[in-house]
């Protein structure tokens, strides 16, 4: 297990080099068939991650990879998922909000998350077994495995209650249903305080206590959210289907996620009936 969550750092550091290799320079846009954009960035750091998963023999769903089909897919025990390039519209944007995602998932659920965060060189890893998660601030994309050992710091969630209540929204997608949401709970008599950030970095600001709660309450794929959840998990918060009432599963036969929220496991957040 320590060795799959080596390589995958591994992977994420050189995707986040390649990544700002391309933020350097005057990238061209394509638009994919479901409309979201695409770049040099994407693709380069999609063929640099399978270069490391690959030898690993353990099969690959990426956002960029041709997707397999279900009938082969749900033979599969244990899978990689991956988003070479979280937040590609914060990229386009250059505000430094984007990621790399990775995870480890066997029987649907996040074994091992890694996000790595190019602009700022900040790296989240978490082991959900071992109930371990961690950041470590970079100075190279290039630090080694042992540096950044010595560099980690657990990651510690926010502790009793919250006034306000600190809710985590995206830049790019904050739905009305979200908006609704939070004044569901300042009906609770709390205040309510956003929190915006781009990517997965919304799981990460729940996972070291910068924010209490992130309802999600638009479109995600799986691989934008396995390697945030396994970081979450690993410390204790949960990543709750609306549909299920149950944390969200990996390797669907629809690869697109239903609502959830994401809170500490001690907490009592109501998902709203929408």
């Amino acid at each position: 297990m320590k060795k799959h969550l080596l390589t995958a750092i591994k992977a994420s550091l050189a995707a986040g080099k390649v990544i700002m290799d391309v933020y350097e320079t005057t990238f061209d846009i394509e638009i994919k068939d479901d409309k979201s954009p695409l770049t040099e960035a994407d693709t380069q750091a999609n063929a640099i991650i399978n270069s490391f998963l690959l030898p690993t023999e353990i099969p690959i769903i990426s956002e960029e990879n041709k997707q397999t089909d279900y009938s082969i897919r749900k033979t599969w025990e244990t899978c990689w998922v991956v988003d070479p390039l979280d937040g590609t519209k914060e990229f386009i944007k250059r505000n430094g909000e984007f990621t790399v995602n990775i995870a480890l998932v066997s029987k649907g659920k996040p074994l091992l998350g890694v996000i790595y965060v190019p602009a700022t060189k900040a790296l989240y890893f978490a082991n959900v077994d071992k109930r371990e998660g961690f950041k470590a601030e970079l100075d190279s994309h290039e630090t080694p495995i042992s540096e950044i050992l010595k560099k980690a710091k657990p990651l510690q969630p926010k502790e009793g209650d919250s006034n306000p209540i600190q809710v985590v929204g995206s830049r790019s997608h904050m739905s009305q249903d979200t908006l609704d949401y939070m004044e569901t709970l300042k009906a609770t008599g709390k205040d309510v305080e956003v929190v915006s950030k781009g990517s997965s970095l919304k799981f990460c600001m729940v996972a070291e206590g910068h924010a209490d709660v992130y309802p999600r309450f638009a479109p995600t794929m799986e691989w934008d959210t396995a390697a945030g959840q396994a970081i979450c998990n690993a410390v204790g918060i949960e990543v709750i289907s609306k549909e299920t009432n149950k944390s969200l599963m990996y390797n669907k036969e629809n690869l697109l996620n239903p609502w959830f929220l994401v809170h500490n496991s001690w907490q009592t957040y109501p998902i709203r009936d929408i």
